[in-house]
């Protein structure tokens, strides 16, 4: 008992211990009462809607030039979105729609096979780089191939206002030469953009899988006929 009350007696006087107010106290413990500025420059939720559309108008048009001016970025994989995508994929489906072999008992490419196509090989090629070892997601895969389409679908209404014109051999040798340039461009526009999520001796093996993607909406526009 007097050991426990010999213990604690060097603290008995603490209660009584005070600090005089003309002792200044260093240091800043001020807490910020509003939200920071970045919050307000980032945050939509007050934001008019003509606002919001317009950022994601300008945004899309970005994205266009990115892709008539293909070069090595990751613009397309950082801000990915789907508007432009869908806006390019309803656009080729309409224009192949009604093509000659689009009969009750037979149907040319009708206008779910567009999306059809554009997802399955997104999901393609996202598990090839995967595989690979690249770091892209599927959006954002979905995003840069759906943009680069847009080559395509501006050959496939260069086509559609040549067939109107006549049929024949030099008709069909335009269409060949437009389309086979929208390939090239739409190929080396998605691959300068996929180039910095793949590692840089598989390139090749990603290449390969967006070289069949475009082909095979390639051929769809170049076997189109009304």
């Amino acid at each position: 008992m007097a050991a426990s009350e010999e213990a604690s007696r060097p603290f008995a006087g603490l209660s009584d211990v005070s600090i005089s107010e003309d002792i200044p106290v260093e240091g800043d413990i001020s807490v910020p009462v509003g939200p920071s500025r970045r919050d307000d420059e980032f945050s939509t939720l007050d934001e008019p809607v003509k606002d919001t559309i317009m950022r994601d108008l300008r945004a899309v048009g970005n994205k266009f030039i990115h892709v008539l001016y293909p070069k090595r970025s990751s613009a397309l994989l950082r801000d990915w979105d789907l508007w432009g995508p869908l806006l390019l994929c309803v656009t080729l489906a309409l224009l192949l729609q009604g093509g000659a072999a689009d009969h009750e008992d037979q149907g040319g490419p009708q206008f779910a096979e567009v999306f059809v196509i554009v997802w399955f090989g997104s999901i393609i090629i996202t598990l090839n780089s995967k595989l690979l070892g690249g770091t892209i997601s599927f959006f954002q895969s979905l995003c840069v191939l759906g943009y680069c389409i847009m080559p395509l679908t501006v050959a496939m209404v260069v086509c559609r206002i040549v067939l109107l014109v006549s049929s024949g051999v030099i008709i069909f040798a335009v269409r060949l030469v437009v389309v086979t340039a929208s390939f090239g461009w739409s190929t080396f526009a998605s691959t300068a953009f996929l180039a910095d999520s793949q590692p840089p001796n598989r390139k090749a093996l990603v290449v390969y899988p967006v070289f069949l993607f475009y082909f095979v909406i390639a051929w769809m526009i170049l076997t189109y006929s009304p």
